[in-house]
């Protein structure tokens, strides 16, 4: 098997081939199930997320923000917010990122009592210094104003110039839309010359009696005064975004005048300039959508890297079913009208919501043959062919097939049938979204065809990819790709094929399939930045939007009577007609904590009974949006149990709202609690907190930030907000040499800000540091690091009095961060995702990969200055291919005090499936004043395990990959 076809198979197995592959390797469509059928990890990348990894900002952020904040005066806002408060800092640009509360009412401005309370939000954003996000969960952070709203959100902000530090002269209001509970959501868009701010506008949210409930978005400060031209075209650009996921080439078919020099491409796309920040603050910089394959990508026009990639594209294996084919309610075909959805005496199934076709070659187009047309005047009826007998199985009257696997084009049958029904849900689907207590409008970013942008739905999608059946691409999967409002989402329904526990059906048949992937374009429209881009990045936004989507959809089936729901644990079951009764997920949607295993088993990694928040990351050993979903989304039925289904509708809709950027679970907890505000006047704040304590999202759950794969759970409620506060002191060293260490921060997991305000320090000179103001109790996430340090974390007890903890951390000199970078390297680069600077990046989440090559492949690192070498680490986990086979089976670690002369320190073999990181020392005399080290991954563990003959499709014969190269020791004398 050639590279180029080990490439093809590894995504055909949906294996994600990360980011910056050649384009043999790499692939722009969606992410497919693999046979356990799990998917894996969208290819997002955000260049800043480095920045807010940071323990701070960077010199040069820090002097772009510093320009005209107080830190005094933001951690005076801190501390004004009382036991419950939250001044979160984005570490990319130093501004509040969220700035809320989670238990009271606010005070006027101008008294002198606590302005926020003990569940105020103020959440400085690390990349600007400006507010992520400004809130409170029990009140508002204004009184009742009969003000226009925009007046009311910039007189905050000029009332906290030491706080925000923006002129408003650089705001512009893009878009004031009122929800159905008369709140007012207004996005400001950030712009110098003309050319806007990516991802880091302005939000705020308006109550309908003027109170203002939020601020947040994470504005830039320091915007550049004037553009000086871009030196990458327009196309030049797209290029780059197409080489970086293999996508496919278009054409400029118009040329914007202006500022953004907005530029049209023939798949629909666009590319439009923006500024983007970066540590070294904003740059220009190309935004280009790939409307075919499903990308949005920010790339630097000066230079053509990628800062951004977002995949628009939102999938799932199988969903679940109660109004299918055969199903004990809702199973039988019924005449309806389509009036409401589409033209009279329409020529195609394209209406005022949607557009269907059978997109059967899968080229994104609809062709003549490929619409479907009415079988008689002003009538779609279309019978639906049972495949049952012929294939068998598990096909039965209950069950029935709807093509036959084994027979080329036997999908024909029920082709137009199938699009017919894809295009009821559509509408049904549609409707309900818009209804109240959700209230999906047209202002809020819905899917109507008078706005542009009705679905685009492919039924039967790829069904002729492989002469007249699906290829391994096309079979057992659905998605949605959701672009920014005004550009048409799409929707691919796939044909599913029998298994063991499978049945040969269609996915756009299933009501539950296309509401899940429906419900994707509702959290993508509404969890946006001020320019209406998602922000649902970061693992624990991808398993909220999973989480969201089985939820939403069913919610509705179980409120229509379809899905039966009692007091019983163990009835919602997610992809019943697929399974043929059973569940997709691991468990059904409606367990409880504590349930019995015989209704809840878990999984065999966890327990039986529903999950809580320490199961984060654990349900199959690794962290997958779609396990991760499930603790997500059977919290949030807790929430419907308790409330009741309008009520939760509501509440969940208000909160994606109220969302901030990358948002954690406990983001979005504190963002349900804003919304029960709004919704219930804060009647239902204990009831919510008690359904995410129960969760293990209590008040001292902590997650470092939403990339957190590890949170820690909790089940406390809030404490009081009179509670004796304790003081944190203690000194940081070194612990390889015992010198004391400056600049180190020491933080609080869930309650740090990363800026001044938080629980969180920097270390002084002498490695000393103090955290006052701590609410006693038990902090599962203290987290000590520093620039090139690994975090060393440790459990608290805080008691009501002062508390010394001392701590040691170890510099790994090898790590970008304390200035270790890549020197060379063999083969080619994978960058970024896939890349070998992601060797020394202290991520054990990302690594390197490459292609299988003779006599192995080396990474070069050169370290910031010599070293007497103690220890080297190497995880030789596989990443971006995550099979075994790929994992590095021989290895060879050399130093070199020069680059030029080697010495061999370490060499042998990795045991088979070798996880984690593994100590590798030096042998006596070589790691003496060592500059250089060089690693080698000499073959693969299924090299190793002698499975690469001839003929193999083993994918460890044609890849090898290692997670991270850490070097531990002492400055050289």
């Amino acid at each position: 098997m050639t590279r180029q076809a080990a490439a093809r198979r590894a995504a055909a197995a949906g294996i994600v081939l990360l980011a910056g592959l050649s384009p043999a390797v790499a692939h722009a469509a969606p992410d497919h199930a693999d046979a356990a059928g799990k998917l894996h990890r969208r290819v997002d990348y955000d260049s800043r997320d480095s920045l807010r990894a940071a323990s701070g900002l960077s010199a040069a952020a820090r002097r772009s923000a510093a320009a005209d904040s107080s830190p005094g005066a933001v951690r005076q806002l801190r501390e004004q917010l009382g036991t419950q408060g939250i001044v979160d800092i984005d570490n990319a640009t130093g501004t509040p990122r969220r700035v809320a509360r989670t238990d009271g009412f606010l005070t006027a401005a101008s008294t002198r009592k606590p302005q926020l309370g003990t569940q105020g939000i103020v959440d400085i954003d690390n990349a600007t210094g400006t507010p992520r996000r400004v809130a409170r969960t029990d009140g508002f952070l204004t009184a009742a104003s009969t003000r226009k709203p925009a007046d009311i959100a910039l007189g905050y902000l000029s009332a906290h110039p030491e706080v925000f530090g923006l002129d408003a002269k650089t705001l512009t209001l893009r878009q004031d839309y009122t929800d159905i509970e008369g709140t007012h959501h207004l996005s400001f868009v950030q712009s110098a010359g003309g050319v806007p701010v990516f991802g880091n506008g302005l939000k705020a949210h308006v109550a309908k009696d003027g109170s203002l409930i939020q601020v947040d978005g994470a504005p830039v400060k320091q915007l550049p005064a004037a553009m000086s031209g871009a030196q990458l075209s327009a196309a030049a650009a797209r290029a780059a975004a197409v080489k970086d996921v293999d996508g496919t080439p278009a054409t400029v078919t118009r040329n914007a005048a202006g500022p953004r020099q907005a530029t049209t491409f023939s798949d629909g796309g666009n590319a439009k300039l923006v500024w983007f920040q970066t540590g070294a603050g904003p740059r220009l910089a190309w935004q280009t959508l790939l409307l075919r394959d499903g990308f949005l990508h920010v790339v630097d026009a000066a230079s053509g890297e990628v800062l951004y990639r977002h995949n628009t594209v939102a999938n799932d294996t199988a969903q679940v079913w109660t109004d299918y084919p055969g199903a004990p309610r809702g199973g039988k075909q019924q005449r309806i009208s389509l009036t409401k959805w589409l033209p009279d005496d329409s020529p195609r199934l394209a209406g005022y919501y949607a557009h269907v076709y059978s997109d059967v070659n899968d080229d994104n187009t609809a062709n003549p043959s490929e619409e479907v047309r009415p079988a008689a005047k002003g009538s779609f009826e279309y019978p639906f062919t049972d495949f049952s007998t012929t294939v068998g199985g598990r096909c039965a009257a209950a069950l029935p097939c709807s093509w036959d696997p084994q027979t080329p084009n036997s999908w024909q049958a029920d082709r137009a049938q199938n699009a017919v029904q894809l295009f009821s849900f559509l509408g049904t689907f549609h409707d309900h979204l818009l209804a109240a207590p959700i209230g999906f409008t047209r202002t809020a970013g819905n899917f109507e065809a008078v706005d542009g942008d009705a679905v685009q739905a492919e039924a039967d999608d790829g069904a002729d990819t492989g002469n007249g059946l699906p290829d391994g691409n096309h079979t057992n999967n659905a998605n949605m790709s959701t672009p920014p409002d005004g550009t048409p989402p799409r929707m691919q329904m796939y044909l599913f094929t029998p298994g063991t526990r499978a049945l040969a059906g269609n996915s756009g048949d299933e009501s539950d399939v296309v509401y899940h992937e429906y419900t994707h374009g509702l959290s993508n429209r509404l969890v946006v930045d001020a320019n209406g881009v998602s922000m649902l990045g970061g693992a624990q936004a991808g398993a909220m939007g999973e989480g969201w989507s089985d939820w939403y959809a069913e919610d509705f089936l179980a409120a229509q009577g379809l899905e039966k729901d009692t007091p019983a644990n163990g009835e919602i079951r997610v992809g019943k007609y697929w399974t043929a009764g059973g569940t997709i997920r691991s468990q059904p949607l409606d367990c409880a904590v504590g349930a019995p295993a015989t209704a809840c088993p878990g999984t065999p990694a966890t327990h039986s009974g529903g999950y809580t928040y320490g199961d984060y990351g654990r349900l199959s050993g690794f962290a997958e949006a779609h396990d991760d979903g499930e603790i997500w989304a059977e919290t949030l039925w807790d929430l419907r149990t308790a409330v009741g289904s309008a009520k939760a509708e509501s509440l969940l809709t208000r909160a994606m709202e109220l969302t901030p950027a990358s948002p954690s679970f406990l983001d979005e907890r504190n963002s349900i609690l804003q919304a029960g505000l709004v919704v219930d006047g804060g009647r239902l704040q204990q009831k919510i907190w008690q359904v995410f304590a129960h969760r293990g999202m209590g008040y001292f759950a902590a997650a470092s930030d939403g990339d957190d794969i590890r949170p820690v759970e909790d089940f406390s409620l809030p404490p009081a907000a009179d509670t004796p506060r304790g003081t944190l002191t203690g000194t940081v060293r070194d612990q390889d040499s015992g010198a004391p260490i400056g600049g180190v921060t020491v933080a609080f997991g869930g309650h740090a800000s990363g800026f001044a305000g938080g629980l969180v320090a920097t270390t002084a000179a002498d490695g000393t540091y103090t955290i006052a103001g701590i609410l006693p109790g038990t902090y599962a996430k203290v987290v000590a690091r520093g620039a090139g340090y690994d975090p060393a974390e440790k459990t608290l007890s805080i008691p009501s009095h002062p508390l010394s903890q001392d701590w040691t951390v170890r510099r790994d000199w090898a790590a970008a961060g304390g200035g270790g970078k890549v020197a060379s390297f063999t083969g080619p680069d994978f960058s970024p995702m896939c890349g070998p600077g992601n060797m020394i990046d202290q991520s054990q989440a990302r690594g390197w990969v490459s292609f299988v090559q003779p006599g192995g492949l080396n990474v070069v690192v050169e370290l910031p200055s010599k070293v007497d070498i103690a220890q080297v680490v190497v995880n030789p986990t596989p990443v971006c291919i995550p099979l075994e086979s790929v994992q590095t089976g021989q290895y060879l670690v050399e130093t070199s005090p020069d680059g030029t002369t080697w010495t061999t320190a370490a060499q042998g073999t990795f045991p088979s499936a070798t996880f984690e990181p593994t100590p590798v020392t030096p042998a006596p005399g070589t790691g003496s004043g060592v500059r250089f080290v060089r690693y080698t991954m000499l073959d693969t563990r299924g090299q190793e395990d002698g499975l690469c003959g001839p003929g193999t499709t083993t994918l460890g014969c044609f890849f090898t990959s290692s997670t991270e190269l850490a070097v531990y020791g002492k400055p050289a004398v």
